[in-house]
């Protein structure tokens, strides 16, 4: 691709000039995709109001750019590479050839039961080839996709379907989640009772369970391919049209429904994947994320669909039949770029190591990391174990609200750094900010972390609330979109986040941020992960409880709290030891891998009986083991 960045010089300059003119910089990229028509203007926007147009007057399909513009060169490439929750279940391999097919077929299922472009269609499927085809068949034909997370509960589901006024339910009879089947058409009618929008629900047959069909509203998926060819040509869409809507499940209120649009995403997502990762055409790459969440939109399909890579879907889990599958994987396709979060770095750390060293891993080019920070023993090990020095580590700090990655070191191309997500991309210009919002100027330097210039896959808007959406990324810094973020900026210009930033507890008159105190925390051998917040007390007015996973074996006592604390005095000072040390066996996680830190806090200051809903968490369970054992 004429845009990939090889040099650390070419990264300086294609950075200069995407600050100095942004609009002829973003032209020269989007030069590289197919357009029906070219835009009439590169840019328009207002942060005030906020609006923000990109490629305006442009018209396209994405499905075009991540299909039909490869079969003449990559026809029988392979695009995906599907592997099953069981080893021993046959993997699916479809070429671009093959995929557009599928996904042209499933286009014309989705019009056959009358939905049309602008339609919401929602998608409740677990990880399997089909849940990428009915992404792209919406996209095909200017549908919505609302895709929700096959571990979300019938309530969670239900307010996405009502929220955005979805027409259609695609969802499966069950999935496999390790050893465990699940029963998605069970939690999908429970929660269609709620949801009158819903016209129709499409069936994929995966676990081979019995359902309950409802006459008049249930179809098979097999059944309804039969009924149509493979021929479905593109809709044209606008470059400002709706792409998907994917909801956010923020700390407080009601989940929010992001709204992408099709033109700039596509160049985003296109332009990061291919620079992030430095992928080249024969390289195998593989994000173990789920597309319920946006990484799995942005660089398990669009992102390399639009480059003609060939990206690795996985139903399953990192520790199912046992802690060895994730480099099983990349052992047995040779993978070259391999993505994946801190969390399950973390989780798979405290396994021994003959588990890694029993795998060819020396496929691997590039690892990378998203959904928070990585801390730097987990990037330490995984550098030396994962990666065995050579291959770079591209930590990726970016939001479902960016579409795509922001902070981030280009792979071998520009320096990396343990726990910083290093420098800007290319287009995107972040900006530290004091509490009164002026500029910190100057390196080293601390702050909240904003954006002060729009980049082509920013969202557009909340589904049906705009003012939320000014509310929540634009009021608290005039002009300036507020990731929530705190961060610091080093001598060299280097980004490390340090937290969300109101993760900062006053005890004693004294703000604590609580991403230090558990960066020393972490170092203490015994420790793999912890979580600090904040309860009630009488004199200090906050005091922190820790919330602490130990490695196996470790035994969670009172000489090992008082050892923690002492490692927190030496590090930070009295003032930031802790007056509760509870050992956990997991903290409650969304699925990006964010702690969800308002279920500890209500857990540590004893509020227990407004939880919130907790089915939406990575693993619900961990809440009742955390409550029965609270100090």
């Amino acid at each position: 691709m004429a845009f990939k960045i090889k040099t650390l010089t070419e990264y300086r300059d294609s950075y200069q000039k995407s600050i100095q003119q942004p609009e002829a910089f973003w032209a020269e990229i989007a030069e590289n995709f197919q357009w029906k028509k070219k835009w009439d203007k590169v840019l328009e926007w207002d942060f005030t109001k906020p609006e923000v147009k990109w490629f305006q007057g442009a018209k396209l399909n994405i499905t075009e750019n991540c299909l039909d513009r490869h079969l003449e060169t990559r026809g029988d490439k392979t695009a995906i590479i599907w592997e099953p929750n069981d080893p021993n279940e046959a993997a699916v391999h479809l070429t671009y050839k093959q995929l557009h097919e599928q996904v042209s077929q499933f286009a014309n299922v989705l019009k056959n039961n009358g939905v049309a472009k602008g339609d919401r269609v929602c998608i409740y499927l677990p990880m399997v080839p089909e849940l990428a085809i009915a992404v792209l068949a919406c996209a095909r034909i200017g549908a919505v996709h609302s895709v929700v997370f096959a571990g979300f509960s019938s309530v969670a589901l239900a307010s996405r379907i009502k929220d955005a006024q979805c027409k259609i339910l695609l969802t499966s009879d069950g999935s496999f989640r390790g050893n465990k089947t699940i029963e998605l058409k069970t939690i999908a009618d429970e929660a269609l009772k709620e949801t009158p929008s819903i016209e129709t629900a499409i069936i994929l047959k995966r676990t081979g369970g019995a359902v309950t069909m409802q006459d008049g509203r249930d179809k098979w998926w097999h059944e309804e391919l039969e009924k149509v060819d493979n021929n479905c040509p593109a809709e044209e869409m606008d470059a400002e049209d709706m792409l998907f809507i994917l909801y956010t499940s923020g700390s407080t209120g009601k989940p929010k429904g992001m709204v992408h649009t099709c033109g700039g995403y596509m160049v985003y997502t296109a332009y990061t994947f291919q620079n992030v990762f430095q992928y080249e055409e024969d390289d195998i790459y593989w994000c173990t994320a789920d597309i319920g969440w946006i990484t799995g939109h942005s660089y398990i399909v669009y992102g390399p669909l639009a480059q003609g890579a060939t990206t690795v879907m996985f139903e399953g889990i990192p520790t199912y039949p046992d802690a060895g599958r994730f480099w099983e994987v990349v052992e047995k396709y040779k993978v070259t770029q391999f993505y994946t979060a801190p969390t399950a770095i973390r989780a798979l750390e405290k396994f021994p190591l003959e588990v890694v060293e029993k795998h060819d891993l020396s496929s691997i080019k590039v690892l990378g990391t998203v959904g928070e920070p990585i801390n730097e023993e987990a990037w330490h090990w995984y550098d030396k174990h994962i990666g065995h020095g050579k291959a770079p580590i591209v930590d990726t700090w970016w939001q479902t609200e960016t579409g795509g990655i922001m902070i981030s070191s280009l792979a071998g191309v520009t320096p990396q750094k343990p726990t910083f997500a290093t420098l800007p991309l290319p287009g995107i210009q972040p900006v530290l900010l004091d509490d009164e919002g002026a500029p910190v100027t100057g390196s080293p330097a601390q702050g909240k972390l904003a954006i002060q210039f729009p980049w082509p896959s920013i969202a557009r808007t909340i589904y049906g609330d705009h003012q939320r959406y000014k509310d929540t990324y634009f009021s608290a810094f005039t002009n300036k979109y507020f990731t929530g973020d705190g961060a610091l900026r080093d001598e060299k210009g280097f980004y490390r986040i340090t937290g969300r930033v109101d993760d900062v507890i006053i005890v004693s008159g004294h703000n604590l941020g609580t991403a230090p105190i558990e960066n020393v925390i972490n170092q203490h051998d015994a420790v793999v992960e912890s979580a600090i917040v904040g309860f009630p007390h009488d004199i200090k007015g906050n005091a922190l409880y820790a919330y602490i996973i130990l490695h196996e074996g470790v035994d969670g006592n009172d000489a090992l709290r008082k050892e923690i604390n002492d490692l927190i005095a030496k590090n930070i000072g009295p003032i930031a030891k802790c007056d509760k040390i509870q050992f956990v066996p997991s903290l409650p996680k969304t699925r990006s891998g964010k702690i969800m830190r308002r279920i500890l806090r209500k857990v540590a200051a004893d509020e227990l009986d407004n939880l919130g809903d907790i089915s939406t968490l990575l693993n619900p369970e961990v809440v009742s083991a955390i409550i029965k054992h609270r100090v």
